[in-house]
């Protein structure tokens, strides 16, 4: 019975499938437009240099690209997935394959698992690696959610700590007699590193095409999803004729952000040490009945 059940789904499933795909769906302008936008966004993304070098076979490549383009069908943005991905250095294509590949290697896991388990002569009923499967791929989908979390949460603390030595050096700069066009771009060229290094190519990007600086390091704030380039490319949209002004703002900047940092580091270095405090009491209390198990032994035995 349950054989036939499932039988029933998959050749249903098929039909449906084979349906969905011979009738000719009706795209609305909406999505057309916002399809049209993806793809101009891949096209200039790819002439962006990338942080990390992506190695990506033609399966994975094609499979990202058809799940991008249904999401921009769709009309789904991911704008803070895409902050991250841009942290990071990686396409909103490999980012999808990947997750849909990660979904359906655990979905086929379970199933594999049942058939060598067959093989072995373990009987059980089908409805465990079904089940097991589902679960299995709900988990690995979400599996790149949090390693990409993991890694933007890191490399947005690294530009953090950049943009605040980039502060510092456009204020010399500023201090030496220099604009703030020139100031700012002197600075890009001074700092090394990839978020320097995003620095400069942004502000080369914006003396290409025509944008003010500020205007492009507020752009490139809101794609890794930096607040201080952005609230940095308000405050020079104000006072960019009055150097002193200027120098002011960029210094006082610089050393809240130091300050911010330093109460970060105060606050892991205390999370550190509560959890080596759990772990010497945990050490103790091992030690503790390492002693006293043989004392209590001949209580009981006596």
């Amino acid at each position: 019975m349950t054989g036939a059940v499932a039988a029933g789904a998959l050749a249903g499933l098929g039909l449906f499938l084979l349906a969905l795909a011979l009738i000719p769906r009706r795209v609305s302008l909406a999505r057309q437009i916002a399809a049209f936008d993806s793809g101009h966004t891949r096209q200039s993304a790819r002439r962006e240099p990338r942080a990390l070098s992506e190695k990506e076979s033609e399966t994975s490549r094609r499979v990202g690209a058809l799940a991008a383009r249904l999401c921009a069908e769709q009309g789904w943005e991911f704008p803070s997935v895409k902050a991250n991905l841009s942290l990071c250095g990686k396409s909103f294509e490999s980012y999808l394959a990947g997750k849909i590949l990660l979904a359906l290697f655990g979905l086929i896991f379970a199933p594999i698992l049942a058939i060598l388990a067959g093989l072995a002569g373990i009987r059980f009923s089908l409805v465990i690696p079904v089940w097991m499967g589902l679960i299995v791929a709900g988990i690995f989908f979400f599996l790149p959610d949090l390693d990409l979390k993991q890694k933007a949460t890191a490399r947005r603390r690294d530009f953090r700590h950049a943009v605040g030595s980039f502060l510092d050096l456009v204020a010399m700069n500023l201090a030496g007699g220099r604009g703030v066009p020139e100031a700012l771009m002197a600075a890009g060229d001074i700092g090394s590193g990839w978020a320097m290094w995003r620095i400069r190519d942004a502000l080369t990007n914006a003396r290409i095409t025509g944008q003010t600086p500020w205007q492009a390091l507020g752009a490139l704030g809101e794609d890794v999803g930096v607040e201080e380039l952005t609230d940095l490319s308000a405050a020079l949209s104000l006072v960019a004729e009055d150097g002193a002004k200027v120098r002011e703002s960029l210094t006082a900047r610089a050393a809240s952000l130091r300050r911010r940092e330093i109460s970060d580091l105060e606050g892991k270095a205390g999370q550190r040490s509560q959890s080596m405090l759990i772990a010497q009491m945990l050490l103790c209390v091992g030690f503790l009945l390492f002693i006293l198990y043989p004392a209590a032994i001949a209580v009981f035995n006596a």
